[in-house]
């Protein structure tokens, strides 16, 4: 579904992502994990049209997708979950959600959308005509990935998503994303919870100063002495 080959990105100056290269197939959760810094938010903002590369390719669905603008490739069916939520205040829990939906345009699959979210996200129907700034955390997390899944995604990028949460949350948000992709879309997941983000994950690959390390089966990296020494705090 997804295939980076050769990605160089620089940031402010600095080579930020360095001959990334990794893929995701349709179906899977599959996990970067790495330390603050590591470039792990810089490749998700270059997938979804945010940031631009300095060189390297980006395919998704065999269709080059490095330059194209953020807007067609959300209508490509990418979304992202951006790092801190970024809910829009002042504005209530529906019409945060109807922007995620700006690309619909016929109103019946909209209604059809609105209740399959609301049935996912039971508390967000509680909450639709709350202000969205007054949630929680861990409800605002919820509303950011709501948001995303309704322009009806084949491919889910989340960056952080338990970053900042209360424990239960945290548990809350990683069932969420096993049930985004047992409902059929693929997740791309940006973590630092390494343990979390390997349990879940089909596949993962190991991001350090901009370059993949290593990679594979989450079971395998969760069982690796370097991983746990680095992230899962080993000896």
């Amino acid at each position: 579904m997804l295939k980076v080959s050769n990605l160089f990105v620089n940031y402010g100056g600095i080579q930020a992502v360095r001959d990334v290269s990794f893929e995701v197939k349709a179906g899977e959760i599959v996990s970067l994990i790495g330390a603050n810094g590591a470039g792990k938010s810089t490749i998700l903002k270059t997938i979804s049209g945010i940031m631009r590369p300095k060189s390297g390719l980006i395919n998704y669905n065999d269709r080059a997708i490095q330059n194209a603008s953020a807007s067609s490739i959300v209508a490509a069916g990418i979304s992202q979950v951006p790092e801190g939520r970024h809910i829009f205040s002042g504005m209530t829990v529906q019409e945060n959600l109807e922007m995620g939906a700006f690309l619909h345009k016929r109103s019946e699959s909209l209604t059809s959308t609105f209740d399959e979210i609301f049935s996912q996200f039971p508390v967000l129907k509680e909450r639709r005509n709350q202000d969205a700034a007054t949630l929680s955390g861990g409800e605002q997390q919820m509303l950011a990935m709501a948001r995303a899944l309704m322009a009806r995604p084949k491919l889910l990028l989340l960056d952080e998503p338990s970053m900042g949460l209360a424990p239960i949350y945290i548990q809350r948000v990683f069932d969420i994303i096993q049930m985004i992709q047992s409902q059929g879309t693929t997740v791309l997941l940006i973590e630092q919870n390494a343990k979390q983000a390997l349990s879940i994950a089909d596949r993962g690959y190991v991001l350090a100063s901009g370059e993949i390390k290593m990679t594979g089966t989450g079971d395998e990296l969760l069982a690796n002495p370097q991983v746990q020494a680095a992230y899962l705090g080993g000896a």
